[in-house]
Protein backbone atom coordinates (compact mmCIF):
# COMPACT_ATOMS: atom_id res chain seq x y z
CA UNK A 1 0.00 0.00 0.00
CA UNK A 2 1.05 3.90 -0.64
CA UNK A 3 1.01 6.46 1.70
CA UNK A 4 -2.30 7.21 3.79
CA UNK A 5 -3.25 3.74 2.60
CA UNK A 6 -3.72 4.36 -1.16
CA UNK A 7 -3.03 1.36 -3.85
CA UNK A 8 0.88 2.22 -5.11
CA UNK A 9 1.28 3.10 -8.98
CA UNK A 10 3.53 -0.26 -8.76
CA UNK A 11 0.99 -2.72 -7.15
CA UNK A 12 -2.25 -0.87 -9.61
CA UNK A 13 -0.03 -1.56 -12.51
CA UNK A 14 0.57 -5.12 -11.18
CA UNK A 15 -3.26 -5.75 -10.88
CA UNK A 16 -3.99 -3.67 -13.84
CA UNK A 17 -2.24 -6.43 -15.73
CA UNK A 18 -3.63 -9.40 -14.30
CA UNK A 19 -7.02 -7.98 -14.93
CA UNK A 20 -6.10 -7.60 -18.84
CA UNK A 21 -4.46 -11.28 -19.04
CA UNK A 22 -6.63 -13.18 -16.85
CA UNK A 23 -9.99 -11.77 -17.99
CA UNK A 24 -8.97 -11.49 -21.92
CA UNK A 25 -11.78 -12.98 -23.57
CA UNK A 26 -9.61 -14.93 -26.59
CA UNK A 27 -11.33 -18.33 -27.96
CA UNK A 28 -15.10 -17.06 -26.18
CA UNK A 29 -15.95 -17.42 -30.24
CA UNK A 30 -13.67 -19.93 -31.30
CA UNK A 31 -9.69 -19.68 -31.67
CA UNK A 32 -10.09 -18.21 -35.75
CA UNK A 33 -12.89 -15.54 -34.66
CA UNK A 34 -12.35 -11.81 -36.19
CA UNK A 35 -15.07 -9.71 -34.88
CA UNK A 36 -14.83 -9.71 -30.71
CA UNK A 37 -17.41 -8.72 -29.15
CA UNK A 38 -18.96 -7.48 -32.11
CA UNK A 39 -20.85 -11.04 -31.60
CA UNK A 40 -22.79 -9.83 -29.43
CA UNK A 41 -24.56 -7.92 -31.71
CA UNK A 42 -27.19 -10.22 -32.88
CA UNK A 43 -29.79 -9.66 -35.20
CA UNK A 44 -32.71 -9.90 -31.92
CA UNK A 45 -29.96 -6.90 -30.39
CA UNK A 46 -30.93 -5.24 -33.66
CA UNK A 47 -34.41 -5.68 -33.51
CA UNK A 48 -34.37 -4.48 -29.84
CA UNK A 49 -32.42 -1.31 -30.91
CA UNK A 50 -34.80 -0.32 -33.51
CA UNK A 51 -37.76 -0.40 -31.40
CA UNK A 52 -35.78 2.59 -29.25
CA UNK A 53 -36.98 4.73 -32.08
CA UNK A 54 -39.94 6.89 -31.47
CA UNK A 55 -39.33 10.38 -31.93
CA UNK A 56 -36.91 9.84 -35.39
CA UNK A 57 -34.90 12.19 -34.18
CA UNK A 58 -31.28 11.76 -35.15
CA UNK A 59 -27.79 13.25 -33.74
CA UNK A 60 -24.18 12.88 -35.59
CA UNK A 61 -21.35 12.01 -33.62
CA UNK A 62 -18.72 12.67 -35.59
CA UNK A 63 -15.92 15.49 -35.69
CA UNK A 64 -15.70 17.51 -38.95
CA UNK A 65 -12.97 16.03 -41.29
CA UNK A 66 -9.93 17.67 -40.02
CA UNK A 67 -8.16 19.91 -42.82
CA UNK A 68 -6.78 22.41 -40.83
CA UNK A 69 -3.17 21.63 -38.70
CA UNK A 70 -3.73 21.82 -35.27
CA UNK A 71 -1.73 20.98 -31.71
CA UNK A 72 -3.41 17.86 -31.61
CA UNK A 73 -3.44 17.42 -35.46
CA UNK A 74 0.09 17.49 -36.78
CA UNK A 75 -0.51 15.82 -40.11
CA UNK A 76 -3.97 17.15 -40.96
CA UNK A 77 -6.29 15.38 -43.55
CA UNK A 78 -6.39 15.88 -47.43
CA UNK A 79 -9.22 17.45 -49.47
CA UNK A 80 -8.34 18.38 -52.88
CA UNK A 81 -11.51 19.04 -55.69
CA UNK A 82 -11.19 18.76 -59.29
CA UNK A 83 -13.83 20.46 -61.62
CA UNK A 84 -14.93 19.76 -64.84
CA UNK A 85 -17.13 21.48 -67.34
CA UNK A 86 -19.93 19.61 -66.38
CA UNK A 87 -19.05 18.04 -63.09
CA UNK A 88 -16.97 18.47 -59.70
CA UNK A 89 -15.03 14.99 -58.32
CA UNK A 90 -12.96 15.36 -55.32
CA UNK A 91 -9.56 13.19 -53.63
CA UNK A 92 -9.62 13.12 -49.51
CA UNK A 93 -6.27 11.59 -47.86
CA UNK A 94 -6.65 10.92 -44.17
CA UNK A 95 -4.08 9.72 -41.47
CA UNK A 96 -7.25 8.95 -38.63
CA UNK A 97 -5.44 7.62 -35.78
CA UNK A 98 -4.54 9.72 -33.33
CA UNK A 99 -6.63 12.98 -31.62
CA UNK A 100 -8.61 14.85 -34.47
CA UNK A 101 -10.66 12.39 -36.32
CA UNK A 102 -13.79 10.63 -35.21
CA UNK A 103 -12.52 6.91 -36.33
CA UNK A 104 -13.13 3.20 -35.69
CA UNK A 105 -10.41 1.21 -34.41
CA UNK A 106 -10.11 -2.54 -35.66
CA UNK A 107 -8.75 -5.13 -33.69
CA UNK A 108 -5.62 -5.56 -35.36
CA UNK A 109 -4.66 -1.71 -34.26
CA UNK A 110 -3.27 -2.03 -30.43
CA UNK A 111 -0.87 -4.97 -29.30
CA UNK A 112 -0.66 -6.02 -26.09
CA UNK A 113 3.13 -6.09 -23.99
CA UNK A 114 3.94 -9.31 -25.76
CA UNK A 115 3.19 -8.02 -29.27
CA UNK A 116 0.00 -9.94 -29.67
CA UNK A 117 -3.50 -8.31 -31.06
CA UNK A 118 -7.33 -9.78 -30.78
CA UNK A 119 -7.43 -13.55 -30.21
CA UNK A 120 -3.72 -13.92 -29.68
CA UNK A 121 -2.06 -13.51 -33.22
CA UNK A 122 1.13 -12.59 -33.11
CA UNK A 123 1.25 -8.62 -34.65
CA UNK A 124 4.51 -9.48 -36.82
CA UNK A 125 2.85 -12.25 -38.21
CA UNK A 126 -0.18 -11.17 -39.37
CA UNK A 127 0.58 -7.06 -39.82
CA UNK A 128 2.53 -6.19 -43.00
CA UNK A 129 3.08 -2.98 -45.04
CA UNK A 130 0.22 -4.12 -47.26
CA UNK A 131 -2.29 -4.60 -44.35
CA UNK A 132 -3.34 -7.05 -41.82
CA UNK A 133 -4.22 -10.62 -42.61
CA UNK A 134 -6.12 -10.73 -39.28
CA UNK A 135 -8.70 -8.55 -37.48
CA UNK A 136 -9.26 -6.14 -40.15
CA UNK A 137 -12.01 -3.51 -40.20
CA UNK A 138 -13.61 -5.69 -43.38
CA UNK A 139 -14.54 -7.63 -41.17
CA UNK A 140 -17.26 -5.15 -39.62
CA UNK A 141 -18.89 -4.64 -43.08
CA UNK A 142 -21.58 -5.31 -41.12
CA UNK A 143 -21.48 -2.07 -39.54
CA UNK A 144 -22.51 -1.45 -35.80
CA UNK A 145 -26.37 -1.14 -35.30
CA UNK A 146 -27.16 -1.72 -31.61
CA UNK A 147 -28.48 -0.23 -28.53
CA UNK A 148 -26.70 2.95 -27.40
CA UNK A 149 -26.05 4.32 -23.79
CA UNK A 150 -24.59 7.14 -23.13
CA UNK A 151 -23.08 8.42 -19.61
CA UNK A 152 -22.83 12.06 -19.10
CA UNK A 153 -19.79 12.74 -16.88
CA UNK A 154 -19.83 16.56 -16.53
CA UNK A 155 -23.53 16.42 -15.95
CA UNK A 156 -23.36 14.06 -13.36
CA UNK A 157 -20.00 16.01 -11.56
CA UNK A 158 -22.12 19.39 -11.99
CA UNK A 159 -18.86 20.85 -13.91
CA UNK A 160 -17.98 21.64 -17.94
CA UNK A 161 -15.46 18.76 -18.49
CA UNK A 162 -13.25 16.20 -16.96
CA UNK A 163 -10.40 17.27 -15.90
CA UNK A 164 -6.50 15.99 -15.71
CA UNK A 165 -6.29 15.56 -11.74
CA UNK A 166 -9.65 13.98 -11.63
CA UNK A 167 -9.58 10.73 -14.72
CA UNK A 168 -13.23 9.26 -14.89
CA UNK A 169 -13.11 5.84 -12.88
CA UNK A 170 -14.97 2.74 -12.84
CA UNK A 171 -17.09 3.16 -10.15
CA UNK A 172 -18.28 6.99 -11.17
CA UNK A 173 -19.37 5.24 -14.27
CA UNK A 174 -21.32 2.82 -12.26
CA UNK A 175 -22.59 5.63 -10.07
CA UNK A 176 -24.05 7.78 -13.60
CA UNK A 177 -25.44 5.16 -15.04
CA UNK A 178 -27.39 3.95 -11.77
CA UNK A 179 -28.67 8.02 -11.67
CA UNK A 180 -29.63 7.98 -15.47
CA UNK A 181 -31.97 4.89 -14.73
CA UNK A 182 -29.62 2.67 -17.27
CA UNK A 183 -28.65 -0.52 -17.19
CA UNK A 184 -26.09 -2.00 -19.78
CA UNK A 185 -26.66 -5.08 -21.93
CA UNK A 186 -24.37 -7.51 -23.36
CA UNK A 187 -23.43 -5.54 -26.82
CA UNK A 188 -24.53 -2.30 -26.30
CA UNK A 189 -22.61 0.67 -27.89
CA UNK A 190 -21.47 2.17 -24.45
CA UNK A 191 -20.84 6.21 -24.98
CA UNK A 192 -18.96 8.22 -22.54
CA UNK A 193 -19.37 11.96 -22.78
CA UNK A 194 -16.27 13.66 -21.05
CA UNK A 195 -17.12 17.17 -22.20
CA UNK A 196 -14.42 18.02 -24.34
CA UNK A 197 -15.98 20.23 -27.36
CA UNK A 198 -16.19 22.58 -23.70
CA UNK A 199 -12.81 21.96 -22.89
CA UNK A 200 -11.46 23.10 -26.19
CA UNK A 201 -13.95 26.30 -26.11
CA UNK A 202 -12.55 27.49 -22.43
CA UNK A 203 -8.55 26.06 -22.69
CA UNK A 204 -5.97 27.60 -24.29
CA UNK A 205 -4.38 24.67 -25.89
CA UNK A 206 -7.04 22.38 -27.44
CA UNK A 207 -7.50 18.65 -25.98
CA UNK A 208 -4.41 16.61 -26.47
CA UNK A 209 -1.73 19.71 -27.59
CA UNK A 210 -0.56 20.37 -24.55
CA UNK A 211 2.48 18.04 -23.58
CA UNK A 212 4.81 17.47 -20.02
CA UNK A 213 7.88 18.35 -19.98
CA UNK A 214 8.92 14.93 -21.19
CA UNK A 215 7.10 15.31 -24.62
CA UNK A 216 4.61 13.36 -23.45
CA UNK A 217 1.01 14.23 -24.37
CA UNK A 218 -0.89 15.33 -21.69
CA UNK A 219 -4.90 15.16 -21.86
CA UNK A 220 -7.76 14.07 -19.19
CA UNK A 221 -10.18 11.55 -20.02
CA UNK A 222 -10.79 7.93 -18.30
CA UNK A 223 -8.43 6.27 -15.96
CA UNK A 224 -6.87 2.80 -16.81
CA UNK A 225 -8.96 1.12 -13.88
CA UNK A 226 -12.25 1.99 -16.75
CA UNK A 227 -11.03 -1.18 -18.59
CA UNK A 228 -12.54 -3.45 -15.75
CA UNK A 229 -15.94 -1.48 -16.23
CA UNK A 230 -16.16 -2.05 -19.86
CA UNK A 231 -15.41 -5.98 -19.18
CA UNK A 232 -18.02 -5.96 -16.96
CA UNK A 233 -20.63 -4.40 -18.78
CA UNK A 234 -19.93 -6.84 -21.67
CA UNK A 235 -20.25 -4.20 -24.59
CA UNK A 236 -19.24 -4.41 -27.71
CA UNK A 237 -18.39 -0.96 -28.64
CA UNK A 238 -16.99 2.18 -26.68
CA UNK A 239 -17.58 5.51 -28.30
CA UNK A 240 -15.60 8.32 -26.76
CA UNK A 241 -14.62 11.76 -26.43
CA UNK A 242 -11.71 12.33 -24.35
CA UNK A 243 -10.51 8.52 -24.69
CA UNK A 244 -7.72 7.74 -22.15
CA UNK A 245 -6.06 9.88 -19.54
CA UNK A 246 -2.81 10.21 -20.80
CA UNK A 247 0.28 10.41 -20.05
CA UNK A 248 -0.42 6.81 -17.95
CA UNK A 249 0.18 7.10 -14.67
CA UNK A 250 2.60 4.24 -14.57
CA UNK A 251 4.71 3.08 -17.50
CA UNK A 252 4.79 -1.05 -18.15
CA UNK A 253 1.99 -1.17 -19.97
CA UNK A 254 1.63 -0.03 -23.93
CA UNK A 255 -2.07 0.90 -23.25
CA UNK A 256 -4.64 1.68 -20.79
CA UNK A 257 -8.40 1.83 -21.96
CA UNK A 258 -7.54 0.80 -25.17
CA UNK A 259 -6.17 -2.55 -24.17
CA UNK A 260 -10.30 -3.14 -24.35
CA UNK A 261 -9.75 -4.17 -28.06
CA UNK A 262 -6.91 -6.56 -28.10
CA UNK A 263 -8.09 -8.13 -24.16
CA UNK A 264 -11.76 -8.14 -24.73
CA UNK A 265 -12.39 -7.58 -28.98
CA UNK A 266 -14.22 -4.13 -28.32
CA UNK A 267 -14.41 -1.95 -31.04
CA UNK A 268 -13.85 1.94 -30.35
CA UNK A 269 -15.04 4.90 -31.67
CA UNK A 270 -12.15 7.89 -31.41
CA UNK A 271 -12.69 11.06 -30.86
CA UNK A 272 -16.72 11.37 -31.02
CA UNK A 273 -18.21 14.74 -30.83
CA UNK A 274 -20.80 14.44 -28.15
CA UNK A 275 -21.94 17.79 -26.70
CA UNK A 276 -24.81 17.39 -29.19
CA UNK A 277 -25.62 13.82 -27.92
CA UNK A 278 -25.82 14.92 -24.68
CA UNK A 279 -28.20 17.83 -25.08
CA UNK A 280 -30.46 15.49 -27.13
CA UNK A 281 -30.78 12.93 -24.37
CA UNK A 282 -30.93 15.89 -21.67
CA UNK A 283 -33.89 17.30 -23.57
CA UNK A 284 -35.58 13.97 -24.77
CA UNK A 285 -35.16 12.48 -21.13
CA UNK A 286 -33.57 9.35 -21.87
CA UNK A 287 -29.79 7.74 -22.12
CA UNK A 288 -30.75 5.00 -24.68
CA UNK A 289 -31.01 5.31 -28.08
CA UNK A 290 -30.29 3.41 -31.51
CA UNK A 291 -26.52 3.06 -32.27
CA UNK A 292 -25.57 3.23 -36.25
CA UNK A 293 -21.65 3.22 -37.56
CA UNK A 294 -20.84 1.67 -40.91
CA UNK A 295 -17.23 1.76 -41.47
CA UNK A 296 -15.52 1.39 -45.13
CA UNK A 297 -14.84 -1.91 -46.08
CA UNK A 298 -10.81 -1.69 -46.72
CA UNK A 299 -9.11 -5.24 -46.84
CA UNK A 300 -6.68 -5.54 -43.75
CA UNK A 301 -7.35 -2.12 -42.61
CA UNK A 302 -6.79 -0.99 -39.06
CA UNK A 303 -9.70 0.93 -38.95
CA UNK A 304 -12.23 3.94 -40.84
CA UNK A 305 -13.37 7.03 -40.16
CA UNK A 306 -16.56 7.18 -39.54
CA UNK A 307 -19.59 9.17 -38.72
CA UNK A 308 -21.79 7.42 -36.17
CA UNK A 309 -25.55 8.42 -35.26
CA UNK A 310 -27.61 8.05 -32.49
CA UNK A 311 -31.57 8.04 -33.28
CA UNK A 312 -34.18 8.51 -30.72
Amino acid sequence: MGEGGRVSPESELAELQKFLREERTWGRWGPDDELGAVNLITDERRVAAAGLVRSGRAVSLSREFPTFPGSNNPRPAQHFMRRDPVMATDFYGIEYHGQASTHIDALCHVFDEDGQVWNGRRADEVITIEGASFGGIEHWRLGLVTRGVLLDVPRFRGELYVRQKRPVRPEELEEIAKAEGVKLSPGDALVVYSGRDRYDEEQPIVWGGARDEHGAIRRPGLDPSCVRFVRQSDCAVLAWDMMDVMPLPWGGIPWNVHGSIYAFGVALIDNCDLGRLARACAEENRYEFMFILSPLVVVGGTGSPVNPLAVF
